[in-house]
């Protein structure tokens, strides 16, 4: 059974892809009621799920009508990938930042579910068993490789 932040993520998401906008405004009060949950419960699913590296900005107002709006970020056009990802990543990239690298492209579906799942096995710290920085500066280096060897057909 899926828990109660992934029933508020698919639902966000869904109003996002509904909404025929890149962005939608929320009230925290008003899902937190419609899940029967604290409102703290909404913050951490925004705040852990719906952050730059995985596609997503989030800008807040706080105080009485204030709102949270959640907003898509487009991935750079196709043609101009490989300069994205070459300032995402650059020469060197920590396990979260390629985690969510990895996830806005399978969002995105410029990847498929198996070639996601690939591409974090490799780039996993048990997997490059090195100390750091270097370990961070090999994860650049590899997911860089891979994936301009995935997106440039």
């Amino acid at each position: 059974m899926r828990n109660i932040s992934d029933l508020i993520e698919q639902y966000l998401k869904h109003m996002l892809d509904d909404s025929g906008e890149s962005a939608v405004e929320i009230q925290r009060n008003e899902l937190a009621d419609k899940f029967s949950c604290v409102p703290s419960q909404i913050n951490y699913v925004i705040s852990t799920r719906f952050t730059l590296e995985k596609g997503y900005m989030v800008e807040s107002k706080r105080g009485g009508g204030g709102y949270i709006r959640i907003q898509r970020v487009n991935l750079p056009a196709l043609k101009t990938i490989q300069y994205h990802i070459e300032q995402t990543v650059g020469n060197s990239v920590d396990q979260g930042a390629a985690e969510g690298l990895i996830y806005q492209l399978l969002e995105a579906g410029l990847i498929t579910k198996r070639e996601a799942n690939l591409l974090g096995a490799a780039i996993h710290r048990d997997t490059i068993a090195l100390m750091l920085p270097m370990r961070d500066e090999i994860r650049a280096r590899l997911l860089r490789s891979m994936l301009i060897s995935l997106l440039v057909k």
